[in-house]
């Protein structure tokens, strides 16, 4: 499949999503959404990919991730013939496509991330930043507000009360800062970004089983939000007993017995235990006000 706006490569079993404008500083469009989306499903469903990577490409007047929305089309918001029950937050579509990944996502902040260009992370599960980074949920300075779900995950990775103030203020803030928040997983060099990014994805796709990736994966994410743990329990028990019985299990038994590398054979796109998804598939509600 040929794209535009991105790129998507698949090497040594690792899928690599590049924001690829660097005319318009990575910026982000609505065909950029649809580009995502596609690459994320492709890399969802192959098997052959154990782990995506999203990154901005080089090229850019400085180092540059994604700067935002591009604020240069003529009426990028226009949903008008969406009606306000039926509009969608292009950036949210992203957000929700990654929340539901069964492959672990990591994203290779190598520059400036801005607005939708931070928000867009948020769903990633591991951020290594440049120390270069420049980071600002800046949406309310422009008059508008936060989008891509960042309303949820925001304040789930830093808390309610940073999450307020970066969302308030609209401030930029440096690497080391979102660092020490929670925000970034890591921060290091400018050139050191996708590298470090590959390093931790080799490190998942040596050592760990497909499957149990993706179960672990949604059980954190789906259980955050529980009001109990026995919910937790509940699914675990059902998950673990699963894998525990399954061809990964006994060879990772076996390679750590044998002192080897496992070589696990179980697949996350047909090899899933029969309660999973164990939770609705949620639609877009139109029940919302007058809607």
């Amino acid at each position: 499949m040929s794209f535009e706006l991105i790129k998507y490569e698949v090497k040594e079993r690792i899928a690599t999503i590049t924001l690829n404008r660097p005319d318009n500083m990575n910026s982000y469009n609505n065909q950029m959404c649809e580009e995502i989306n596609e690459a994320l499903d492709l890399a969802d469903y192959d098997d052959d990919v154990r782990v995506v990577i999203f990154t901005g490409a080089e090229g850019c007047k400085k180092p540059t991730y994604c700067a935002g929305f591009d604020l240069t089309i003529k009426n990028p918001f226009d949903f008008s013939a969406d009606g306000p029950c039926n509009a969608r937050d292009t950036g949210g579509k992203n957000a929700l496509r990654i929340f539901e990944m069964r492959k672990p996502v990591i994203g290779a902040i190598n520059g400036s991330a801005v607005g939708i260009g931070i928000t867009m992370t948020l769903p990633m599960d591991i951020r290594i930043f440049s120390e270069k980074a420049k980071i600002g949920f800046v949406f309310a300075r422009r008059g508008f507000m936060n989008e891509a779900c960042s309303s949820w995950f925001l304040p789930r990775i830093v808390g309610l009360s940073k999450a307020v103030e970066l969302v308030m203020t609209g401030r930029i803030i440096t690497a080391d800062e979102a660092l020490r928040i929670g925000l970034a997983s890591e921060v290091v060099p400018q050139e050191q970004v996708y590298a470090r990014a590959w390093e931790v994805a080799c490190e998942i796709r040596d050592n760990t089983a497909p499957v149990s990736i993706a179960l672990c994966r949604q059980m954190l994410y789906q259980c955050a939000g529980e009001r109990h743990p026995m919910t937790a329990h509940k699914l675990e028990s059902s998950c673990f007993y699963y894998v525990a019985n399954a061809a990964d299990a006994q060879e990772g038994a076996n390679a750590f017995m044998e002192k080897r590398s496992p070589e696990f054979k179980m697949s996350p796109v047909k090899d899933m235990p029969e309660v999973y998804p164990w939770f609705p598939k949620v639609e877009f509600p139109k029940n919302i006000q007058h809607c």
